[in-house]
């Protein structure tokens, strides 16, 4: 595969991405109501969430190397037909009738029951999932057409798509989930959102990566390149693979850096997921807000993000390297999750400005570092097992979330906040061993 012209237009796959985050991000409002009104419980929840990951831990590095080999377009097409079947599948849950298939009754697990819509929901999240390369491969894309000078910048357009979407979409489903439908209305909005993301994809997103006659050694001359610009000296042997178009995942490992870029993708994901299971049932249960309060919180945390995303990492980038960024933006992510604990309303919206500049600084800094050293013929598949990693620590810490809520309640924030500072301390590396 080669490289196309990187003047190719990112706006389809920026507008994609929008209303993909649009579609999934409508449901985040009332996703934990409807799981407590199903009988589930804190760990039912989390383990819903972690169905998509567990999934996509499956089918991630898959589509990412057959996006290496076949083109990302094809990928993006496959992953948004999933995606679209999903919500469809999604809707029958709301529909059947609620029968009760088993009750437990446990002191660590908590008391919930597994009824039929439940066992349907589990079922569109796992085919959602098994089909969700949609990130990585999107993130692959960019990277096709990316340069040195912009790879920071179009990484931040698509961060901010991303966040415009979880503006729209939370807020969306506070108006529609408040008539007397409720999750009806958002859900059906799902799907038909989903449907045209598919359509954008279909007509408007242009192949980032064509089939080639080239020989081998071209490709490795292209790879030598791009890894000679990124770390300004000459590619250490581990890049010189026989064949760089059949990278298998375990070679990745072996590439120079590539290793320890995953393990800290790892803890990552992990800091975060604990947070993403603990935080709407805090919210439902603790804070005892409504669907409408759930969805504006939602909004504004993207609409700071945009604003981080946008002038403020430009700014930032001026003046700081994308590895300091990233220290810095660790170091306020792990303060934002302390405050969490506290059962305040006021000291939630101030973490959340927190949250979205330590999110908004370090998350687009750390992709734009791991798009450079992945070079351009193996972005699908670094991206994908990159994406692997955080699944796993999505599955992890999503029912580890579950757990831990139903035991010590808003102490977990405590969890996400060490476990961010431990990302704090090991990117001090990136100053070092990444030159």
């Amino acid at each position: 595969m080669a490289t196309l012209d990187r003047q190719v237009s990112i706006f389809p796959l920026l507008l994609s991405n929008f209303i993909g985050t649009m579609g999934f991000s409508i449901v985040l409002p009332f996703l934990v109501f409807l799981v407590l009104d199903f009988g589930g419980n804190s760990l039912v929840y989390g383990i819903l969430a972690a169905i998509y990951p567990a999934f996509q831990l499956i089918g991630a590095p898959i589509l990412g190397k057959w996006s290496d080999k076949i083109g990302r377009k094809k990928i993006l097409l496959i992953s948004n037909v999933g995606t679209f079947i999903g919500w469809m599948i999604f809707l029958v849950a709301l529909l059947v009738p609620t029968l009760h298939i088993y009750s437990v009754n446990s002191i660590i697990l908590g008391t919930f029951i597994i009824t039929l819509p439940m066992a349907i929901l589990f079922l569109a999240r796992a085919l959602d999932g098994i089909t969700g390369g949609n990130i990585s491969v999107a993130n692959a894309y960019l990277a096709d057409v990316s340069t040195d000078k912009n790879r920071s910048k179009n990484f931040g357009k698509m961060a901010i798509s991303s966040n415009l979407g979880f503006i729209v979409g939370p807020a969306l489903a506070g108006l529609l989930g408040a008539t007397v439908y409720k999750e009806l209305l958002p859900v059906l909005a799902a799907v038909f959102i989903s449907l045209i993301a598919l359509i954008v994809i279909a007509f408007k997103l242009k192949e980032s990566k064509v089939a080639s006659s080239i020989s081998t050694s071209i490709n490795n001359t292209e790879e030598t390149e791009s890894i000679r610009k990124a770390f300004s000296c000459e590619p250490k042997e581990c890049y010189k693979l026989p064949n760089p178009n059949n990278l298998s995942i375990l070679d990745v490992f072996r590439l120079k850096n590539i290793s320890f870029l995953l393990v800290l993708y790892f803890f990552i994901f992990l800091g975060f997921n604990v947070f993403y299971t603990a935080f709407p049932i805090h919210a439902a249960t603790g804070l005892k807000w409504s669907t409408t309060e759930m969805g504006i919180f939602y909004s504004v945390l993207s609409a700071v993000m945009i604003l981080v995303q946008g002038p403020i990492l430009r700014k930032a980038l001026q003046k700081f390297s994308e590895e300091k960024l990233v220290i810095i933006g660790s170091l306020i992510l792990s303060i934002n999750f302390v405050l969490f604990i506290l059962n305040s309303t006021i000291f939630v919206y101030v973490a959340l400005i927190l949250f979205a500049v330590g999110n908004g600084l370090s998350w687009p800094s750390f992709m734009s570092i791991l798009s450079k050293r992945a070079g351009t013929v193996h972005q699908g598949v670094i991206q994908g097992v990159g994406s692997s990693m955080g699944s796993l620590a999505s599955i992890i810490g999503l029912v580890l979330g579950g757990i831990l809520y139903n035991m010590i309640g808003p102490t977990t924030f405590l969890v996400s906040a060490v476990v961010i500072f431990l990302v704090f301390i090991m990117s001090f590396r990136l100053l070092t061993s990444m030159e």
